[in-house]
């Protein structure tokens, strides 16, 4: 395929926050290109938003069912290869449902439905049509964490015994959503966040890099949700201990409650022979600790980093790479295997490395365990596989 992949996305207007950080990360590594968009409800708001965008006027549309249609009437060599999906979490089964039926590849961001059941027969329909699907789960695109990943799957830190991941924030320790501000107002109405507020937001997060660092599941939890804030109709705050398969225990712990803390995601795994340490605010740097050696320091962008940590740097070393970076990676990894499909060849392994419809399930099911936990004062769940 010598050609750019083309994509059109649902939702991330005007005043949207996430919309624009998808559309930075699809540009950084010149494989894709926007043409077209649905990018809001309100049919003008998202026609306006296309013209900031130096869309043509015929391919902003005023809802992603009439985006779907009309492009699929294009010539092939026009139209869409995939839709990307940055609306509110009620939002995303919807389109992404339709897109799959009308032959349009899906990436949506997280979580993949508003239900499991909704995420169950997402997958049913990726694999009866044989489309991809992908998850921006945007933080399993660090190069550190794809070398932790890397280490831990070789054996390095020998059997892994205990999982420590949180995620604090402060920004809801007040009633913000009543003030107007949009990002708060959503994330905690349950109409349009969900069952869960901090946890399905935040709290999937931790769940899925403890998952995809460690390459084990999730076993049982034992989960405690609180709502600290008088008034909030989501809990604002979760504490959980957990089993993983293979005997591995661990700790999650997620709040939006914690005053000063920014987006302080974390993470550190123990094995039988050496630790790691991780931490989002300092994504560049990845301490190593050994049974009997002393402790390493890992830089992202250095010779001794292997392949898939490699593949997901673009800066030579010292010269930071962040949040923009991370959700990239996960773009072109996704174009990747489109474009290995267009080409009638089998996806590297590289190019296959993004979070699916199986990790989308597996946050639904993590967010149902947690609620049917703390309903019954934390009693131990299994996490539905």
């Amino acid at each position: 395929m010598s050609r750019k992949i083309r994509y059109g996305m649902v939702g991330g207007g005007r005043g949207a926050f996430i919309g624009g950080v998808h559309r930075i990360a699809a540009q950084i590594d010149g494989q894709i290109e926007l043409v077209c968009g649905a990018f809001s409800s309100d049919p003008e708001k998202s026609k306006a938003s296309g013209r900031d965008f130096f869309l043509a006027e015929s391919r902003c549309y005023g809802s992603f069912e009439e985006m779907i249609a009309k492009e699929k009437a294009l010539p092939e060599g026009q139209r869409m290869d995939f839709i990307s999906i940055v609306t509110p979490n009620h939002m995303h089964f919807a389109p992404a449902k339709l897109a799959l039926e009308n032959g349009f590849h899906v990436l949506s961001d997280k979580p993949a439905t508003f239900t499991t059941e909704q995420a169950k027969e997402l997958a049913l329909l990726v694999k009866k049509t044989g489309l991809t699907y992908g998850l921006t789960h945007n933080y399993t695109g660090y190069p550190l964490v794809k070398e932790a990943k890397a280490m831990i799957a070789a054996g390095k830190l020998g059997k892994i015994r205990k999982v420590v991941v949180e995620y604090p924030q402060g920004w809801l320790a007040t009633r913000l959503e009543e003030s107007g501000q949009k990002q708060a107002a959503w994330r905690t109405d349950p109409t349009k966040s969900g069952a869960a507020g901090c946890v399905g937001d935040i709290g999937t997060h931790a769940e899925n890099l403890a998952e995809y660092m460690t390459g084990l599941k999730i076993k049982e939890l034992a989960a405690d949700l609180s709502t600290f804030v008088e008034g909030r109709l989501l809990d604002d705050d979760a504490n959980m201990l957990l089993r993983f398969e293979g005997g591995a225990k661990g700790v999650l712990h997620c709040s939006q409650i914690a005053v000063g803390e920014e987006n302080n995601l974390n993470i550190r795994i123990w094995g039988e022979k050496g630790g790691i340490e991780w931490h989002q605010k300092e994504p560049n740097t990845m301490l190593v600790k050994w049974l009997d050696q002393p402790m390493q320091v890992y830089r992202t962008g250095m010779g001794y980093l292997g392949a898939t940590a490699a593949a997901a740097t673009r800066t030579p070393p010292a010269h930071p790479e962040g949040y923009l970076e991370a959700f990239a990676t996960i773009y072109k990894n996704f174009a990747g295997t489109l474009r290995a499909k267009g080409e009638g060849r089998v996806p590297t392994e590289i190019e296959n490395d993004f979070p699916k419809i199986e990790d989308g399930i597996r946050g639904m099911a993590f967010i149902d365990a947690v609620i049917k936990s703390t309903k019954a004062n934390a009693a131990w769940v299994e996490v539905e596989h």
